[in-house]
């Protein structure tokens, strides 16, 4: 048996790891030196700040797995020299956030009263999440534009990505980059008093990435001098210690929960309890995430009419609804410690996935993209 440390808030912990493995489950910020003497393997969340401290009583460590698609809470130089094995879940909650972000389109166009369609949507970070919002905005006709040097350079299709300056002037912006310090391709306060200078009172910013990639101060500068701009925030500077006064200026206000799906936190502890049986060369078997998923509360719907703007925004808004959560974190939240304990305590949420549809083909090629199942 493997003695693993793990943080408490991971789900589907025993059905994953209680075979094999003798368990530690502890808060993920109170996780301490000693807790990890005796330790195998540690599995952590973005809470967890992996670094020297943290491992300097962690002899016996040969494992780290994070069930989160960022790795910058991670000293992973540290876990190379130290011969630990690292692993991260890329892509655990693309579809979670995706579906965040569209939630909150939908709420922000019909409080301001504007159609989605044909409105410019620019990704900031094409990777795993920025293309699953990417794919779903184009699905309903929104003209997309995304910015990632990286992929750029990878890339055979020329017309895939745009440059900044035109991603920039786009209705809405939002931003799917990891939390990186790079000289020149750093997204450390990425949005700044200076990309704020291009940035108009018509825009819309939303953040469901890393908290620091925006400058809060020089956003909550610019909206108290009068700006009249709309953004969403999942994501804070100094998490979880917000700056509070700009909760009042948000549009939409979460506690870093875009990727909270039950779907998304149980593809992140499938594909880092794969990874830990493999990295100790273990003969065993563990289910799929399918084989483990309750059914939904609704789970199938039929519809006879032609798809609208409307009728998707009510089938988004049927399995989540952004404002659920915005009502949540403006009605609890006053510290630190409410900060986590919305996260700890977030109501089982689940996506789009699991509804099935059963409509006519036009409807249902939509519907597929957007990411429903479909009833064949």
């Amino acid at each position: 048996m493997l003695n693993i440390v793990i943080d408490e808030n991971i789900p589907f912990i025993e059905p994953y790891f209680s075979s094999f493995c003798k368990i530690k489950k502890l808060a993920g910020r109170a996780i301490t030196p000693d807790d990890l003497k005796d330790c195998d393997a540690l599995i952590i969340r973005s809470v967890t700040k992996v670094n020297e401290q943290l491992l300097s009583k962690a002899k016996s460590l040969k494992f780290v797995g994070t069930c989160t698609i960022g790795t910058d809470h991670v000293d992973q130089e540290l876990l190379k020299d130290q011969n630990i094995k690292f692993f991260s879940a890329p892509g655990c909650n693309k579809d979670s956030v995706g579906e965040y972000v569209i939630s909150t389109l939908f709420y922000l166009a019909n409080r301001y009263n504007f159609k989605l369609k044909n409105k410019s949507l620019g990704v900031i970070g094409g990777g795993n999440t920025g293309s699953s919002v990417a794919k779903k905005a184009k699905a309903l006709g929104m003209q997309v534009r995304v910015h990632d040097p990286f992929l750029e350079k990878k890339s055979e299709d020329i017309h895939a990505y745009s440059d900044l300056d035109r991603v920039i002037k786009s209705d809405i912006i939002t931003f799917h980059v990891p939390l990186t310090y790079d000289e020149i391709y750093g997204t450390y306060h990425y949005i700044d008093d200076e990309l704020l200078e291009y940035i108009s009172d018509h825009q819309i910013l939303i953040n469901a990435s890393r908290g620091d990639v925006w400058d809060n101060e020089a956003l909550l500068k610019r909206m108290q001098k009068g700006s009249e701009l709309r953004f969403a925030l999942d994501v804070w500077e100094h998490e979880p210690n917000l700056i509070k006064e700009i909760i009042p200026y948000t549009q939409i206000a979460t506690p870093h929960i875009a990727g909270y799906s039950l779907e998304g936190k149980l593809n992140g502890t499938s594909m880092i309890a794969q990874k830990l049986i493999e990295s100790f060369d273990l003969d065993i078997k563990i289910q799929k995430p399918h084989e483990v998923l309750p059914k939904a509360d609704v789970f199938e719907i039929a519809i006879d009419d032609n798809l609208n703007e409307d009728l998707i925004k009510k089938l988004v808004h049927l399995v989540y609804n952004v404002e659920r959560d915005d009502w949540i974190f403006r009605n609890r939240y006053y510290n630190a410690e409410t900060f986590d304990l919305m996260r700890k305590n977030y109501p089982v949420r689940r996506e789009w996935s699991s509804l099935k549809v059963k409509t006519n083909k036009e409807n249902s090629l939509v519907l597929k993209e957007l990411g429903f199942s479909i009833d064949e």
